[in-house]
Order: structure tokens, then C-alpha cells, then sequence
């Protein structure tokens, strides 16, 4: 059973690659708009302010966070980036602004003194990228399990948004037993909380 999931997660994260690879500039040009608007809108919409948040530094096929985590930053919102370790962990560092290096995975991460896996327990809010998202909040990585580790091992775990493309939340993805949920996706067409 778990090789026939482990299969499905495999097609359907290169058939997702392919779709993202695909879009145009001016797909991506309207999706970064509308995401990072959108973004703004649940920072803004959370019920206790958001003094720190974890996020990432999309890559260039991914629905872009690189214009939200710079407005967060400019308003004086605390941004903690994941920095990936070779043994599975996420490592975190504040976002300055300033230049970028490749990690672990060589995802881009900042250059600021590296914290340990600990500092994101005391973020009000968590942005994470996916592959995919269904209806019922369980969440489809790129098959490493690093932030699902993360959300999982949190003792108080603030709300989990997963940031994709309006295709990619779907009624159902193939889940195995270590997959966290999220509270809500945002896309560039709304911001759902499930």
C-alpha cells in the first residue's frame, strides 16, 4: 500500500512541475500580484496580530512569496526563513533584505545568523509552499517531509497556510501517515481557510 501511494505522489508531483514549468510570464506576473495581495489580506484578517511569521523564498516556478515577505519585513513583521539541514530539519534565519545563498537542498535561503529548529515556535503564523492541497487541508509536499516534520513535531502550532496555484487545490491528494494538514491555502483567486 504504501508503494502504490508513495507512486501516485511521484505522478502527481511531476505532473505539477510540468504545469508550473508551462505558465507564462504573464500567468505568473498576475499570480504574483494576486498572492501577494492575498497574503497581505490573511496577515491582516488574523485574530491576533502577527508580530512574526515563517515563510520562504520561492524558487522561480513557484507561486511567488518574495513581494509578501518583503512588505512583511517593511511593516516590522518579524520573518523567519527555513534554512534546510542534511538531516532532515528545518534551521531558520531572520530575513533582512538582504543577499540570498543556497542551502542544504540549494533552495535560497538568508544569510543572517542561522537560528535553530526552535526559533519558529514562536511565530504567530506559518507560510509554507506545496505541491498540492485538498479539500480537507491535508497537505502535498515535494516529497521530503521537511516542513512536515516541522508542523508536526510543534507543540503550539500557530495557523499552516500552504501558498499555490488556483489548479493545485484539489479534491483530493494520496496521503501517508507523516503528512500534516494546513489550516487554509492561498491562491491567487482567494484565501481559504479550511
Amino acid at each position: 500500500m504504501g508503494d502504490e501511494i508513495g507512486d501516485e505522489k511521484r505522478a502527481l508531483r511531476a505532473e505539477l512541475r510540468e504545469r508550473r514549468r508551462v505558465r507564462t510570464a504573464t500567468e505568473r506576473t498576475d499570480a504574483e500580484v494576486a498572492i501577494t495581495a492575498n497574503l497581505i489580506g490573511l496577515v491582516e484578517a488574523q485574530s491576533v496580530p502577527v508580530r512574526s511569521l515563517a515563510a520562504y523564498l520561492s524558487l522561480p516556478d513557484e507561486p511567488p512569496t518574495r513581494p509578501f515577505v518583503r512588505w512583511a519585513h517593511d511593516r516590522g513583521i518579524r520573518v523567519l526563513l527555513p534554512v534546510s539541514r542534511a538531516d532532515g530539519l528545518l534551521d531558520w534565519a531572520p530575513y533582512e533584505g538582504g543577499d540570498e545563498l543556497e542551502d542544504a537542498l540549494g533552495m535560497p535561503a538568508p544569510t543572517t545568523d542561522i537560528l535553530s529548529p526552535m526559533a519558529i515556535n514562536d511565530v504567530d503564523l506559518i507560510v509554507v509552499p506545496a505541491a498540492a492541497v485538498d479539500r480537507t487541508g491535508m497537505r502535498m509536499g515535494w516529497g521530503l517531509g521537511y516542513f512536515d516534520k516541522t508542523i508536526g513535531s510543534m507543540s503550539r502550532c500557530p495557523p499552516v497556510y500552504a501558498v499555490l496555484f488556483d489548479d493545485e487545490y484539489v479534491d483530493e491528494v494520496p496521503r501517508e501517515r507523516h503528512d500534516e494538514p494546513v489550516n487554509g491555502v492561498v491562491t491567487p483567486s482567494a484565501v481559504i481557510t479550511i
